[in-house]
């Protein structure tokens, strides 16, 4: 087994001892685990410099990561299955998107929520799996080694893509907090520093006597080969590319091998050999959000949920809001949470079944690999409208010429929550991103649509367990004219006022990387054929009108979408809005809320009925509302237990803008 010691460096109680109903108290273990992967197998064998890392005398590669375990503190009581939770830049999204659980610092206790994954039995592991997240942070991470060839450390270019939200002179060559990989010559006369209007516009190559290596320290510039530095600035809105060389390639691929392993190690392992979980594990999920749902996609694409006895791990995945893309997992110089449109993120293919791209003659499918080893896990994939209009949601289920829908396979759902955006939606409403300082022209989508994931794992395990079929995929589909072009939709956007699509659209085009899946020899990349861009349909309201459609989205107040606009405030007026600080990062929608009377919508010249016009009371509002929750329950999109929830928000929501009005 690839797991050569599990250390346990934490055991202490969860939440504060809290009994969770029938299954009781929890308890959290905390350490390290150690890897040694043998690249004799070949479900090793597409990791990504993996044969240039050092190996031991039995040609094992090893490397280390962080992990975590939530587990009940009698395991008999629980329901026997593991839920592996996919980090997020060192973090796990599965308390905040399951059990409803705030944020919390890394170095603070886990909040437990509404304590729905303890009620249900469940054990939850996590495993540190990107290389880059910075040491003594409370994150977790994974130390991998580091390719080297006879000649010494692997050395190539790297391009890194960052659009200010506020006037800056200095940028960080990484996302957010990440480690960067530095230029490996400061007066590097090739460095190239390129600023455009936007991702798709022409690009103006800026003098390099106008910028260097560097940062302001004091006032005082100081040489820095982790961050670029212009003394004239960096203008918000705009999108900036340099491309340099770097020196140092650590084999990342290193971390899909790490969940594989330890995810197989819970569910196989022995006592004897330190499992924690021995003789309990039944089945194993996994679940992943954004970046990590993308991981998730990228596992899949690998063929890497069978380990390397040829075992199924995950019994059954949810990638959430992944979109259509994989990430830069496997990749020489990875850059995990770059989300930028011109990045390996973007690269064919898309959909699940195998498909040609007839403009490449390229050949593949998300579990084609899978597909091949006899064995496919039950997939979920669950995606918001933001991931159709910034993120190839279409072509998960829509070919790449944009012509035909594609049949989903016996063993996969695909469930668009219709009218929501990227994250999970905030009340009261804001249009400004407090943390990344992003601004909308729009409030932010208020969309809470977390009960349609715990439905959707509830689903999923009696799919996996009894063999119930899940409900039925609901999705945009060419066949009933529910995806559209958004130039179809923009007329009605433009009606409303104040409201009007981004400009430029997002769109997302074929990439010539070079040869060799993983490596990047050509920098940047040439641009081919552009992918077809398709879109939810709408009704007379810009609400949409297909997909699992919470009662916010078929009983309205207010037009919801999954996109928004970026605010004259922080540059870039009116292009698509995120909230990473680059051309892809979190897509945020937008609420806009009815009028609150006739007078109203006719003083502003709104053609959307108003509140008034719509319902008779806010009794009447919140019973069309319990009728619309229970037709989901009917359905199982939504659980029993969901309703008092959901119509508490709707009250919030109705009373805000009766209150405004």
């Amino acid at each position: 087994m690839a797991v050569t010691k599990l250390l346990i460096t934490s055991r202490r109680p969860f939440a504060q001892e809290k009994a969770f109903g029938n299954v009781g108290p929890y308890e959290q273990l905390d350490g390290t685990v150690y890897f040694a992967v043998d690249l004799r197998r070949l479900a090793n064998h597409l990791i990504t410099d993996l044969k240039l890392a050092p190996q031991d005398p039995k040609g094992q590669v090893h490397f280390s990561a962080d992990w975590r375990l939530l587990r009940p503190l009698e395991p008999q009581r629980g329901n026997h299955r593991l839920l592996f939770d996919i980090l997020n830049r060192g973090r796990g999204p599965v308390l905040r998107n399951l059990n409803s659980a705030p944020d919390v610092a890394p170095n603070e206790p886990l909040d437990p929520g509404n304590g729905f994954l303890m009620r249900q039995g469940y054990t939850v592991a996590w495993c540190g799996w990107q290389h880059d997240v910075p040491e003594a942070t409370g994150l977790m991470r994974i130390r991998v080694p580091e390719a080297v060839t006879p000649e010494g450390p692997i050395s190539g270019k790297i391009i890194v893509i960052f659009v200010p939200d506020a006037p800056t002179t200095t940028q960080y060559l990484a996302d957010r907090i990440h480690r960067a990989y530095p230029t490996h010559k400061l007066d590097d006369p090739d460095a190239m520093l390129t600023e455009q209007d936007h991702e798709d516009a022409p690009e103006r190559r800026i003098p390099r006597d106008k910028w260097c290596f560097g940062r302001l320290d004091n006032g005082r510039v100081v040489p820095d080969a982790a961050h670029v530095y212009m003394a004239s600035g960096f203008v918000p809105g705009k999108v900036y590319q340099v491309i340099y060389s770097t020196i140092g390639a650590p084999v990342v691929g290193c971390r899909l091998l790490a969940t594989r392993d330890l995810g197989s190690f819970f569910k196989y392992g022995t006592a004897a050999q330190g499992n924690p979980c021995a003789d309990d594990i039944e089945y194993a999920y996994s679940f992943g959000v954004s970046q990590s749902g993308r991981f998730l996609r990228h596992f899949l694409y690998l063929g890497l949920n069978h380990d390397e006895q040829n075992r199924m791990v995950f019994d059954g995945l949810i990638p959430h809001v992944g979109g259509g893309k994989h990430g830069e997992f496997n990749q020489r110089f990875a850059q995990p949470s770059s989300q930028a449109s011109r990045s390996p993120n973007n690269l064919f293919p898309y959909s699940d079944v195998t498909q040609t791209d007839p403009e490449t003659g390229h050949t593949m499918g998300l579990l084609s690999r899978q597909a091949s080893q006899g064995n496919l896990p039950k997939v979920m994939h669950t995606y918001t409208s933001s991931e159709y209009w910034a993120g190839h949601g279409a072509l998960e289920h829509i070919d790449v010429t944009g012509s035909r829908d594609l049949e989903v396979p016996e063993s996969v759902r695909i469930y668009h929550f219709g009218g929501c955006q990227h994250p999970v939606g905030a009340f009261p409403l804001q249009d400004k991103d407090a943390r990344q300082g992003a601004r909308g022209q729009q409030p932010f989508n208020w969309t809470d649509y977390r009960p349609l994931l715990r439905a959707a794992l509830v689903n999923l395990d009696r799919w996996v367990t009894a063999g119930e079929a899940a409900p039925p995929s609901k999705h945009p589909r060419l066949d009933d004219g529910t995806a559209v072009p958004p130039e179809r939709v923009a007329d009605t956007f433009k009606a409303i006022p104040g409201m009007k699509l981004p400009t430029p659209l997002r769109r997302f085009a074929r990439f010539d990387f070079g040869p060799q899946e993983g490596i990047a020899t050509i920098v940047p990349p040439k641009v081919g054929a552009p992918y077809p861009l398709l879109v939810p349909a709408v009704d007379q309201d810009g609400n949409e009108v297909c997909g699992i459609l919470l009662p916010y989205q078929t009983v309205p107040l207010a037009t919801l979408t999954g996109w928004n606009t970026r605010h004259s405030d922080i540059g870039g007026a009116g292009q698509t809005l995120s909230t990473g600080g680059g051309t892809g990062g979190t897509l945020v929608g937008s609420t806009k809320p009815f009028p609150a009377t006739r007078e109203a919508r006719q003083l502003s010249g709104d053609p959307r009925l108003s509140v008034a016009e719509r319902y008779a009371s806010r009794e009447d509002y919140l019973e069309r509302v319990s009728k619309a929750t229970e037709a989901l329950i009917q359905a199982r999109y939504l659980l029993a237990e969901d309703p008092e929830e959901i119509l508490g928000q709707a009250a919030q929501h109705y009373d805000l803008l009766r209150h405004r009005g």
